[in-house]
């Protein structure tokens, strides 16, 4: 893989497969082709892809809301994952900056990323993209 092929671009519905493979990777959680093409259309969730000599190797996800609790939209880098393969090559930071342009453009002032308290090489990459940590706590309940 070249360095100088590598660009960030939005997925399309021609991408289900590649996501499909990637999420597997990062999440397991076995969807279906059907079901990727089906968020991709009908969802407001942005997801963008990287690519390297044409093969998509990583994702990110994010969502915005309006809140009455606050004036201005927010925002959320919900998911990322960077195939082994091309690790290390600054795509996680590429992606992150592509994907906070989309969210200014759309009004959003604040992004907040969400990542376990081990995975301290994500930790350092939203780090260095300027994000800070946070005393907040998660709580969650499967329903």
């Amino acid at each position: 893989m070249k360095e100088e092929n590598i660009h960030i671009r939005w997925a399309n519905e021609n991408d289900a497969e590649d996501l499909l493979k990637l999420n597997d990777a990062f999440n397991g959680i076995g969807t279906s082709v059907e079901e990727v093409i089906d968020s991709l259309a009908l969802s407001n969730e942005l997801i963008a892809l990287a690519v390297i000599d044409d093969q998509a190797v990583g994702f990110a996800c994010a969502q915005y809301f309006k809140s009455f609790c606050y004036r201005a939209l927010q925002g959320e880098i919900t998911e990322m994952y960077i195939a082994e393969v091309a690790r290390r090559r600054g795509l996680a930071t590429l992606l992150i900056a592509f994907i906070e342009e989309e969210l200014k453009a759309r009004g959003v002032t604040s992004v907040t990323i969400l990542t376990g308290q081990s995975n301290e090489r994500a930790i350092k990459t939203y780090e260095k993209s300027n994000y800070a940590r946070t005393e907040e706590v998660l709580l969650q309940k499967k329903l």
